[in-house]
């Protein structure tokens, strides 16, 4: 058999994201949705990909010290230790309009935890070899 047309020549690994970006809109509100998206993060920081996590809507609570304890769900890895592993090799940004809605201020965020707005984030999103996800 012969390899299709449309994989002759292709480098997968090169044609892979070399970054990934990932915007977490849910929080405790949306478990599943929220457990998913600092488990994608984490999975591909361990696998050496370069992640940008974003936290934005009812994720944003997760950028407080103590906040990620008290998300539970079963079957899936503790929050704290997701974030945890993420904030080791990745970048954690908390968006500036979620944090001014609820009053968290660059002194309220877990160490490593940046916040920074909408700019910021296209300019990631649009980098070369990127792939941007949303939760």
């Amino acid at each position: 058999m012969g390899v299709a047309p449309s994989c002759r020549g292709v480098d997968y690994d090169s044609a892979m994201a070399k970054k990934l970006v990932i915007k977490v809109t849910a929080g405790a509100d949306a478990p599943e949705r929220c457990s998913q998206a600092f488990t994608v993060a984490a999975v591909a920081v361990a696998s050496g990909v370069d992640v940008s996590l974003w936290l934005t809507g009812e994720s944003s609570w997760f950028a407080l010290p103590g906040r990620a304890a008290e998300f539970e769900l079963p079957h899936a890895a503790p929050l704290p230790d997701l974030i945890d592993s993420i904030l080791a090799a990745g970048r954690v940004t908390l968006c500036t309009q979620c944090a001014a809605r609820r009053d968290i201020t660059e002194e309220d965020v877990l160490a490593g935890v940046r916040i920074a707005g909408a700019q910021v984030f296209v300019q990631e999103a649009l980098g070369e070899q990127t792939q941007a996800l949303v939760y």
